[in-house]
């Protein structure tokens, strides 16, 4: 069939029979791209998934807090023993495991980013091949499709039916149609026709590629978790520095005959006001999750996406290629109104060689007719998500011109129209109908679908997904509502969510009845499951009306009607094989393809957000008892009870140890907001009962010995309250306990114990309990804390639920 595009080439010459002639250039020739290599004329911009290494290793090294505690190592190695500098130690180890931890997320994340990297189609000497965005020159010649993203800014040099939609760029919606010498920005994607444009601004000088770059590059910041310890950090710093002053003071004044005990103590007090390991475990925690998850072909591309996903509790899923595969299959042709067989088939294979990039459901069409006839396409309209349908005008040959439509069936057809009973049984079948019309109207013509004369029936069977299935059985069990929203007939894709057994499959709803008021439509996207029919502006609409109610929403695509969706939704996921605009706007791609990938990256968001959430209740129950501790130390003028060596002891074991493993156990609860609020809540009164518990044993400590190494005897009698106290809170922390909960627990308690009673760990920790009374004594009033903390803690969970 010989093919000639009706193709707006801005005033260029005409053929005889009418339409303009596309003009294909050839594109640069090799000697011109090494030209403008060798002048430097290159898109140089560096795309990078990650931090750089000196950026990693500058960002765990050079914090607020190893600056403090450095300081106070090196005046610990100066004037106390090495047991007393260990904290130093094991801040270098955190440092190094944090570091260690991100370079392997970096080498996961730059990995998966260049298997996932656009590569835009360039034509050079005549032919079209794919490179990578960096190869392209000055003066380059770069096609255009469907769901193509416009890398570079450039100018248009071939439009066929071209329509950009920069909405990314201008927050303008409705696409934008493109002549010959239009200009075009990059940030921008096709939503329908095609084309090609020459390249006039490469590498740094593009100013919109440069937004593009820093607003999907990886990032550490932007999420709530982070803002929350940030919060929590400032407040620390806060009550540290006058903390800390009121206690150097005072142990000098109390030890002025031995100073350099009294700058031990005074170490010992503000080292564990600062709670070092929470930002380590953090970055440790979403580190170790990248790289669980890029295991498992899943690219973060913001980190804050693992939490956010963590919050989800509605998924939109867009069906085809979420729920179904991309491919379908031609199942059944039906002529109407006494057509003939054999001249649709003709009709249809014409159709097929009219669009150069085929959508999902004319790949079907093309591979079930490959009938090659003598045709010429004089006019083409390319398939768009608002319209539904497309077309395309042929002379045949014999004197006979024709205009034909394809699309949707209840778009093409009035209302009432028996064809579209006959069409509602297949769509309750799970299949997909396409309508094939003739018109009499021009393509261009805003009355084209106006009469159009039903001439056939396409239908097609959608390949469901395997594993759609399970995972939507996944999101019923977790609580999380699925909404599946899709172009096609509601009906129709109601019967494929049955058969999957999605929950709330019989709730169909044509979106063309949907409510404009976004309270309205909400009420009907929370009593709904499917919708069908949806235009983009409907998506991008529904996903708003969703979080005006408080939901957090994921919303997941392939194709480019997707695009402002997956932007404006909390989480964008796109599929690996979708078009280049959505992989650039998603935060998460998934590189396999594959739906049931998705569990996983819930799981993996609700372990990290879960698991630090518990775990920042231990790092701050210990700032806060040793903040007040300090405090009434400072207010009764007394000797501070601990050397740095023994709240080393007491933060590896009940906190440091623990900590790290229960940063990384499985957790399923759902993230809630509120991080700062839900942690104090907790952390403060533990925080309190410890220190007041503490005291009391050090004061009844300091009344029962007496003599020169009575001190020694109150410091142990205090340190085993608290050791007991802060294991109680350990414990707390630990439920539901499981086998290897209990065995952590139970290991810290013995690891204690083991020090107790080796005299050598005796000595090295300086702990040895003197007598029989005063140690009881120190494990009843540890006992009373704990059962004031149990009852504690179990009133403010009702007093203050989270």
């Amino acid at each position: 069939m010989t093919q000639q595009a009706k193709i707006d080439t801005g005033g260029g010459e005409t053929a005889e029979n009418g339409p303009p002639v596309v003009h294909r250039t050839a594109g640069l020739t090799s000697a011109e791209v090494a030209e403008r290599v060798a002048r430097g004329e290159v898109n140089d911009v560096p795309v990078r998934s990650s931090r750089s290494t000196p950026d990693i290793v500058r960002a765990n090294v050079f914090t607020r807090f190893n600056a403090i505690i450095g300081v106070l190592w090196v005046i610990m190695l100066a004037v106390a023993p090495i047991q007393d500098s260990l904290f130093g130690f094991v801040i270098i180890a955190n440092t190094g495991i944090g570091i260690i931890q991100e370079l392997r997320a970096k080498k996961t994340l730059d990995g998966l980013a260049v298997i996932g990297e656009a590569k835009p189609t360039v034509r050079r000497d005549g032919v079209a091949a794919e490179l990578s965005t960096s190869e392209i020159v000055l003066g380059d010649l770069i096609e255009l499709g469907p769901g193509d993203k416009v890398v570079v800014d450039g100018e248009v040099a071939e439009a066929d039916s071209l329509e950009i939609d920069e909405s990314l760029l201008t927050g303008e919606a409705d696409p934008v149609i493109k002549k010959r010498g239009d200009r075009m920005m990059s940030g921008s994607f096709v939503v329908a026709g095609g084309g090609a444009f020459t390249a006039t601004k490469v590498g740094r000088e593009a100013y919109a590629a440069r937004l593009a770059e820093e607003a999907s590059r990886f990032t550490l910041v932007h999420s709530e978790l982070r803002t929350g310890i940030s919060t929590i950090l400032k407040y620390v710093t806060w009550m540290m520095i006058p903390t800390a002053l009121g206690l150097v003071i005072s142990q000098l004044v109390v030890k002025n005959d031995n100073v350099k005990d009294a700058i031990a103590r005074t170490v010992g007090g503000i080292v564990p006001m600062i709670p070092e390991g929470l930002v380590l475990l953090t970055s440790v925690a979403f580190a170790i999750g990248v790289v669980r998850l890029g295991r498992k072909q899943c690219l973060v591309q913001e980190l804050p996406a693992i939490e956010g996903l963590a919050r989800v509790d509605v998924v939109c899923l867009d069906k085809t290629g979420t729920l179904t595969e991309g491919g379908m299959d031609v199942t059944e042709f039906r002529p109407l109104d006494g057509a003939d067989e054999a001249y649709v088939r003709k009709v249809l294979g014409a159709l097929g060689e009219s669009d150069p990039r085929p959508n999902a459901s004319l790949q079907a069409i093309i591979d079930a007719y490959p009938e090659t006839v003598e045709w010429r396409c004089t006019e083409s309209l390319p398939f768009s998500s608002a319209r539904k349908y497309s077309g395309a005008s042929f002379s045949e040959g014999d004197g006979e011109n024709s205009t034909w439509l394809l699309g949707a069936p209840d778009v093409l057809l009035k209302a009432g129209d028996p064809v579209l009973t006959e069409i509602d049984h297949l769509n309750e079948q799970g299949l997909r109908v396409l309508l094939l019309t003739r018109t009499a109207h021009e393509l261009d013509s805003p009355e084209v679908a106006t009469d159009a004369r039903p001439t056939a029936l396409v239908v097609l069977e959608q390949r469901l997904r395997p594993d759609a299935a399970d995972t939507l059985a996944y999101f019923a069990d977790q609580n999380v509502a699925t909404k599946v929203i899709s172009g096609d007939n509601a009906v129709s894709v109601g019967a494929v969510a049955a058969k999957l057994d999605m929950p709330g499959a019989q709730n169909t709803v044509d979106a063309r009845k949907l409510p404009s008021d976004q309270e309205e439509m909400a009420k009907v996207l929370d009593e709904n499951a499917v919708f069908g029919r949806v235009t983009p502006q409907q998506k991008r609409d529904m996903v708003a009306a969703l979080q005006s109610h408080g939901h957090t929403v994921a919303m997941t695509g392939d194709g480019v009607n997707d695009v402002l969706a997956l932007k404006d939704a909390d989480i964008g996921v796109s599929m690996g094989s979708g078009s280049e605009a959505t992989r650039a706007v998603a935060q998460i791609v998934l590189l396999n393809n594959s739906f049931a990938t998705l569990p996983s990256v819930v799981a993996e968001g609700r372990r990290v957000i879960g698991n630090i959430t518990r775990v920042a209740t231990l790092f701050l129950t210990k700032t806060v008892y040793s903040v007040l501790l300090a405090v009434l130390v400072v207010c009764s003028q007394v000797e501070y009870p601990f050397l740095p060596r023994h709240l080393t002891l007491l933060s590896t074991l009940t906190i440091g140890v623990p900590a790290f493993f229960l940063a990384l156990a499985p957790n399923k609860e759902r993230a809630r907001p509120n991080f700062v609020r839900r942690v104090m809540r907790y952390a403060i009164p533990g925080g309190v009962i410890a220190a007041v518990a503490t005291f009391a044993t050090y004061l009844l400590a300091r009344h029962y010995y007496t003599g020169p190494d009575a001190l020694g005897a109150e410091t142990s009698a205090a340190t085993l309250t608290l050791f007991l106290v802060s294991m109680w809170v350990l414990a707390i922390i630990a439920r539901p306990y499981t086998w290897w909960r209990l065995t952590l627990v139970a290991a810290m308690g013995g690891a204690f114990l083991l020090v107790l009673v080796v005299p050598w760990l005796q000595n090295f920790f300086a702990l040895k309990l003197v007598g029989v009374t005063m140690p009881w004594t120190a494990v009843a009033i540890a006992a009373a804390g704990a059962v004031l903390l149990e009852f504690t803690w179990r009133w403010v969970g009702r007093r203050f639920p989270a």
